[in-house]
């Protein structure tokens, strides 16, 4: 049974213990690599140049990503998807082991091959991860399964990091660390155990062992699928970008611009992730269960904004006249600013993350899926070299502070946003209904799940304002094709919205025969298709808050498309200010609550006088 809750999948065994495998997998590698990269700097008295060899880290653990995504997309394909993870979580116990052994003899190179080991087992479970959840999640499930995880994988990195500091600074560091890691690697094969079955998508599919090819090839499918899963793959990864460059700066941002010590440092990286996992979280609720792209959007938006006030807010702060921890920066009033710009970074972040995975996830097919999400990673290893390349550019080569840092990416994310937005008109339109819906109005359901989930059906609705269309088809799960008055379909701005949503404007016979006609062949090639259609059957907008009589057009498509009938019902619209209510007005009735109630599948040979009985009847007296 499909739970509405995120807390409640947490009950379940379907995502309980994949949960777990991901946390333990996070909080081990950021553990073992900052552990590693501490050891370099403080404990293996290396001679070698230090800087380098961290940069060298960095490159040994994404260097996989590269080179084995495209190896892990195929896995994800061809074998059950369960006894991988098994698979790959027993390997990562074996290669815990050995570093384990390597933080005890304190070598150097053993340790760097097992962070590489440690970047391959990360690479090939990276695709199994993100395709398996849309197999053991109801769709209603999948927004809130995916910010569980994206909130637990930032909360382990998190705790990870931190705990390695806490270990690397004890005498015994090699022993602690060493058996922890082992410890928390048994943990996680244990809980993988305990994962359901995932039967493979495509068993038939043939092996391409040669990297190089394999990885150009799914790179290609997941850039030639769909517009809205091609630049989701995109967005998803300028994601990564953004926040490879913020957090890798903010060390030398901590100390340089803030003037504070490592406890500074850990204490942005923490309000840096509470609020990740706090817009990961708020995700579900904003989107009412459902994926709603709307909000990337939203947090495209809020990226640009909280990057743009953390340069201003930071260009603030002079030469500071000695480290100080943190309570004497917090003692600082401006740096309460820095620390809310920080976290409304993560939160916006969160909401422009969650939704992106869950639409690649949930507009993927099936046998593609795990490839799609290599492709995803390969991009988004290849973005995060990038942001180094960025940032050396603009701190070394052009001498620009790390505040000044911080304003460019934030104006480049306006830039990227808008080639996202602009190609895939989607994501716009869905976000204007999802602020129409959260702002003036306060949109209830009742009976949504009575609109098939597949196959055409023409949804019957009654006509009260000039939003009716975003009101429903904010509320519909499938994307809906509205038929409308063709004036109506003309309005600026909403004629963008009309248009992206594919609307059908339709005319009078008397007023243009061709539009009249063009209108009933386009609603034929939906349906044929398998689509949803909505019509209002009134014709025009109520002009007393009462329906008016039902047309003939209704029945004619029934006639000639003999699909299920859903009659709806919108209440509570008239009076507001969209209705034609002589009486309205902009703030009397701003946020009104509105209920959209549907009612039952009728047949295709129902009577339009039957369908406004039963409209009618479901909006009672709820004008």
């Amino acid at each position: 049974m499909a739970t509405h809750s995120q807390a409640g999948l947490l009950g379940t065994r379907r995502f309980l213990p994949f949960f777990l495998t991901q946390l333990l997998g996070a909080f081990n590698d950021n553990l073992f690599k900052q552990a590693l990269v501490l050891a370099i700097l403080y404990r293996l008295g290396t001679s070698a140049d230090k800087d380098l060899l961290v940069n060298l880290c960095a490159l040994l653990f994404i260097l996989p990503f590269f080179l084995f995504s495209a190896l892990g997309g195929q896995f994800g394909e061809k074998y059950a998807k369960h006894r991988l993870i098994r698979i790959i979580k027993a390997a990562e116990v074996a290669i815990m082991a050995v570093g384990a052994l390597g933080l005890w003899l304190g070598s150097l190179p053993l340790l760097l091959a097992v962070l590489f080991a440690m970047g391959t087992q990360s690479a090939l479970f990276g695709p199994v991860k993100y395709s398996i959840l849309p197999q053991q999640l109801a769709d209603t499930e999948l927004v809130g399964g995916n910010a569980l995880v994206e909130m637990g994988t930032f909360l382990a990195i998190l705790t990870g990091t931190l705990v390695a500091g806490i270990l690397m600074s004890s005498d015994g560091y090699a022993l602690r660390v060493g058996g922890l890691v082992l410890l928390v690697a048994a943990l996680g094969y244990l809980a993988s155990r305990r994962i359901p079955p995932a039967a493979a998508s495509l068993p038939a599919l043939e092996m391409d062992w040669n990297i190089l090819r394999q990885t150009w090839r799914i790179l290609r499918l997941g850039l030639g699928q769909r517009l809205s899963v091609s630049r989701s793959l995109i967005g998803n990864s300028w994601f990564w970008f953004l926040g490879a460059t913020y957090l890798t700066q903010i060390p030398a941002f901590t100390l340089g611009v803030l003037g504070g010590d490592e406890s500074v440092v850990t204490l942005i990286l923490t309000v840096f992730s509470v609020g990740i996992a706090a817009g990961s979280l708020l995700c579900e609720r904003m989107s009412g269960h459902r994926v709603e792209i709307g909000l990337v959007p939203f947090g495209s938006l809020g990226l640009t904004v909280f990057g743009l006030l953390l340069w201003w807010h930071a260009s603030a702060f002079g030469p500071a006249p000695q480290v100080q921890g943190w309570l004497e920066v917090l003692a600082q009033g401006r740096t309460w600013w820095v620390l809310l710009d920080i976290f409304g970074l993560g939160l916006f972040g969160g909401f422009y993350i969650v939704p992106l995975y869950a639409l690649i996830q949930s507009r993927t097919a099936e046998h593609e899926r795990a490839r799609v999400v290599a492709a995803n990673n390969i991009l988004n290893a290849l973005f995060m070299v990038l942001s180094a390349i960025v940032a050396i550019l603009f701190l070394t080569v052009a001498g620009l502070s790390i505040p000044q840092l911080f304003l460019a990416v934030s104006l480049m994310n306006l830039v990227v946003g808008g080639y996202i937005f602009r190609i895939v008109p989607e994501f716009t339109m869905r976000f204007l209904i999802w602020l129409l819906g959260h702002s003036m109005y306060r949109v209830r359901h009742q009976g949504l799940e009575r609109i098939p989930e597949h196959g055409p059906a023409v949804l019957v609705c009654n006509h009260v304002s000039y939003v009716d269309a975003l009101l429903i088809g904010g509320a519909v799960r499938r994307p809906v094709r509205f038929v409308m008055y063709y004036r109506i379909y003309q309005l600026p701005v909403l004629n963008f919205v009309f248009r992206t949503a594919g609307a059908v404007p339709i005319a009078g016979r008397d007023e243009d025969l061709e539009t009249f006609r063009r209108a009933f062949e386009r609603v034929s090639e939906y349906l044929r298709a398998g689509e949803l259609v909505c019509i209002f059957p009134e014709g025009r907008l109520t002009g007393d808050g009462e329906l008016n009589e039902f047309r003939g057009g209704v029945e004619r498509i029934l006639q000639d498309n003999p699909v299920p009938v859903i009659p709806m019902a919108l209440q509570g619209l008239w009076g507001s200010f969209f209705s034609r209510d002589p009486a309205k007005g902009l703030f009397r009735r701003f946020w009104s609550r509105v209920t959209l109630a549907v009612g039952a599948p009728l047949p295709p040979q129902t009577g339009r006088r039957q369908l406004q009985a039963a409209v009618a009847e479901l909006r009672g007296e709820a004008r």
